[in-house]
């Protein structure tokens, strides 16, 4: 299947979120009740705290966007591969999916188009959607899933193609990129380290670097499923 699918039709993409608020105690009375029932389910007989509160971030409900990076490759009869990168992050996150949305109705809304993460359809693509329509925000047609049917979803997960059938297995980018030869994307920080970057240290910059890189390695694992030669540095463009 991968073999027939053409590589300049499919974004690749991969998201950073974080909690709203930087701690517990500057959540209003009532999205502190409901972050603490949300906490129940997660962690039971504990109260919920700020430790607990730094992976709000992951459910749409309590965390916002702050980063996507997004690639797609640029083949031409004769030219040289390319693979172009280009981030979408800042605090307005409003801003950021408007760009972003307006990215995906203009170059990824034919039938054929398809996005790629890793473990994609259970967090990224949901997760967009779910701040898109918060947000009060149309959604692309690439995201909006209404009434389609499995087969229909123009999404291709990563970590869903390493699992071969075996619906057991959890299997990292990190770690599927250290079993397949690829250079780590978390060199420098790593998804927990995401909120602290964020709300305490408040370097954007960092954490876009680290999504890139993310983007760059779903790529490259892509690649590796179709038995083809990895992307260099050359090889990598800004978009």
């Amino acid at each position: 299947m991968l073999q027939r699918l053409d590589l300049s039709k499919i974004l690749f993409l991969d998201i950073e979120t974080v909690p709203h608020e930087a701690t517990l105690d500057q959540l209003s009375p009532e999205w502190r009740e409901l972050w603490e029932a949300k906490a129940a389910t997660l962690r039971k007989d504990e109260p919920a705290d700020d430790d607990l509160y730094t992976r709000a971030g992951i459910y749409a409900e309590f965390g916002k966007v702050v980063c996507v990076s997004v690639g797609y490759f640029n083949l031409k009869p004769g030219k040289p591969r390319q693979f172009r990168l280009r981030s979408f992050f800042g605090h307005d996150e409003r801003e950021l999916l408007t760009d972003l949305f307006a990215l995906l109705d203009r170059h990824f809304n034919r039938r054929d188009s398809l996005l790629c993460a890793h473990n994609g359809k259970e967090f990224d693509f949901p997760y967009l959607a779910r701040r898109g329509v918060t947000l009060g925000l149309k959604l692309p047609q690439v995201l909006d899933m209404a009434g389609r049917k499995p087969w229909e979803v123009p999404h291709l997960d990563t970590m869903e193609l390493w699992k071969f059938g075996d619906r057991k297995s959890y299997t990292s980018l990190r770690l599927l990129a250290a079993t397949l030869g690829i250079a780590t994307p978390k060199d420098d920080i790593k998804g927990k380290d995401v909120y602290r970057v964020y709300h305490h240290d408040n370097d954007l910059s960092r954490i876009e670097r680290y999504c890139r890189k993310d983007t760059l390695t779903v790529a490259q694992v892509v690649l590796r499923f179709r038995g083809e030669a990895l992307l260099t540095d050359n090889e990598v463009v800004e978009a």
